[in-house]
């Protein structure tokens, strides 16, 4: 009996020391470069780029048109002209339609996808910026500059349905698939909630220390906002809580924020700095920058391929003209950041 047990013992033993060696530790996220680089030209300052996995197209917003360029080749393959001020796109796959905020012109643009025709101008409130598509309420919201509001446009219809007062300058949106909306509040440093459905503001809280909160990305299954700050920070905030958790340093003059979800990656694209900050969310309370990626001075947005992990960025060199910032005549330029292979 005394053997038996003394087997059992020396077995459990065994277990017991083995078991951490034999399990597997999580994959170390990938190493990151810039794969691909084209120049395309023209002249204009750039804002948001869009990503279209459908029609593998890139949407640039430039000034007073958008630029259409295959996501595969980085070669331009359209114009949309007539857009002043062009801000951003907003894509419905399921209506096969874009939606594209022209902030000179106070209106949203729709078109048709498989002809980048124009199909209708829509009003909207002061100096449309940034703009979300969300399925779950199959609403397009605009988020105006000067206005300090959104309005809400039904997609199918395409016809204005609202407005609300945002009490700040609204920057970059992100919605979380339920119907609810969240928005940086750049001038006051705050983080908006609202219902896409019945445009109330849910939830307000402060992203302190960050400063002037601009890009915005989404953790949807761990509900978790991702801010980049023009202070070198990104915030991170539960939006169960309703409260930042945690920050980040980041580089200078970020706009742009993107998440992809199987990488368990934030990204912060830094225009002054020129560099992509990559982040990882070891867990929803931990976050460790892993990777600082040089891009290029200027590329401050971004867009998120999650399938291929790859993003995009727009730029151009940049020169300095009596005290300011001025562009190379066609430098403007499209560069693809992808894990190393």
């Amino acid at each position: 009996m005394r053997c038996c047990v003394l087997v059992l013992l020396l077995v459990a033993c065994c277990l017991l020391v083995t078991a951490p060696l034999s399990a597997k530790s999580p994959a170390a996220p990938p190493a990151f470069a810039v794969a691909k680089h084209a120049v395309l030209g023209g002249e204009g300052w750039w804002d948001y780029v869009t990503y279209d996995p459908a029609f593998h197209r890139l949407y640039l917003a430039r000034a007073d048109r958008v630029m259409v360029v295959d996501s595969e080749t980085l070669k331009q393959v359209a114009t949309i002209p007539d857009t002043p001020g062009v801000h951003g796109v907003a894509l419905a796959p399921e209506l096969k339609r874009g939606f594209i905020s022209a902030g000179g012109a106070n209106q949203v643009v729709a078109f048709d996808q498989d002809s980048l025709k124009e199909i209708k101008r829509i009003p909207t409130g002061e100096r449309p910026d940034a703009i979300l598509y969300d399925p779950a309420t199959r609403r397009v919201f605009t988020f105006n500059a000067r206005g300090q509001s959104t309005t809400a446009i039904d997609a199918a219809s395409m016809t204005p349905i609202g407005d609300l007062a945002l009490g700040g300058k609204p920057e970059a949106p992100a919605a979380d698939g339920q119907g609810d909306i969240y928005v940086n509040i750049e001038d006051k440093s705050e983080m908006s909630e609202f219902d896409g459905r019945t445009l109330k503001e849910l939830a307000r809280w402060s992203l302190a220390p960050c400063e002037e909160p601009s890009g915005l990305a989404i953790d949807t299954a761990h509900h978790l906002l991702f801010s980049v700050c023009q202070n070198k920070l990104m915030a991170i905030s539960d939006t169960d809580a309703k409260k930042m958790i945690a920050t980040v340093p980041i580089g200078e003059g970020p706009d742009g924020a993107a998440f992809d979800p199987k990488l368990q990656l934030a990204f912060s694209s830094n225009g002054r700095s020129g560099n992509l900050t990559v982040v990882h969310e070891d867990s929803p309370s931990k976050f460790t920058v892993v990777q600082t990626v040089d891009t290029a001075l200027g590329a401050r947005t971004n867009a998120l391929d999650p399938k291929e992990h790859r993003l995009f960025l727009i730029t151009a060199d940049i020169k300095m003209e009596n005290g300011k910032r001025a562009m190379a005549p066609n430098s403007f330029q499209v560069l693809e950041v992808a894990p190393k292979k």
